[in-house]
């Protein structure tokens, strides 16, 4: 398969073992039910193998609604699977699964959800810091909040469940740049985090602008993920496009994916080259 090809949002690319793995929503499922994640295995971000599912719900599992964001991480020697999910009786929330393999199958590991039962929270995110503490960053939904926040919570060291409450770090209307939608909700989505070569610890994110949904940068003040959060002027990414993450190439060069246009049935894998410069990101060339 061509990326052309491949309808889904908010991709994420794990690079392992001399291949990419690419992850995201499925694109024909995202806003109702939905029972499973796929993978397409590649070696130069254009041609993919079909989808291999790696995770199914076999009617056993919680969740039969809104399968959002899949992201895989190696840890420990063990790949975790971070996820949203869904029920009719539910919250949606994120749960993390686990497998030997970055193709699966994987299975559950947390009891439940990991973002607090009570809240509508999407797009769990891990972030390890410099002393080895396990983070994850979410959204605290605009669906039940109106301003969509990002929230940050410590993880236990097996990733089975939260080590601390969750920490509200910004709101979306924090962002000179944020359009709110016609109800006048604010929206947070898909953080992740990046440390600059010359040592700033930057977060990518999405929400609306001008020219509809975009990519951004804030930046800890302090260079932890408890620092205050200052939000870049210049967006990433201006235009119909978003939910993305960073990795570098098996050459070596960074890239960022996102998913364009944000139109249900239309979502592709885009990737742009980026320079990382100055303590912060640059959106280059587009990869043919």
């Amino acid at each position: 398969m061509k990326s052309k090809d491949i309808n889904i949002r908010d991709p994420f690319v794990l690079v392992y073992d001399g291949k990419y793995y690419l992850y995201g929503t499925r694109g024909a499922t995202a806003w109702g039910l939905a029972d499973g994640f796929d993978v397409y295995v590649g070696t130069d971000l254009e041609n993919w193998s079909e989808p291999i599912e790696i995770f199914h719900n076999n009617g056993d599992f919680w969740a039969d609604r809104n399968y959002w964001a899949p992201e895989v991480h190696y840890f420990n020697g063990e790949f975790y699977l971070f996820a949203t999910f869904k029920s009719e009786t539910s919250r949606r929330g994120t749960q993390i699964l686990k497998a030997s393999s970055p193709v699966g199958p994987f299975q559950v590991h947390s009891d439940g959800p990991v973002t607090p039962g009570d809240w509508e929270c999407i797009d769990g995110t891990f972030y390890l810091d410099q002393n080895g503490t396990p983070y994850m960053i979410f959204c605290h939904e605009h669906r039940q909040v109106i301003d969509g926040s990002m929230c940050i919570m410590e993880l236990m060291q097996d990733l089975k469940k939260a080590d601390s409450e969750p920490v509200e770090i910004f709101k979306a209307s924090s962002a000179p740049w944020v359009v709110p939608l016609a109800d006048n909700h604010y929206i947070t989505d898909g953080p992740f985090m990046y440390r600059c070569k010359d040592g700033a610890l930057l977060m990518i994110w999405s929400s609306f602008g001008s020219e509809g949904y975009t990519e951004a940068i804030a930046r800890s003040d302090n260079g932890e993920i408890t620092g205050n959060w200052i939000h870049e002027p210049e967006l990433l990414f201006k235009k119909d496009g978003g939910h993305g993450m960073i990795f570098k190439s098996l050459e070596g060069d960074l890239f960022l994916t996102l998913h364009s246009p944000n139109e249900t049935l239309e979502e592709r894998p885009c990737f742009y080259r980026l320079r990382d410069e100055n303590n912060t990101l640059t959106s280059l060339s587009r990869l043919s």
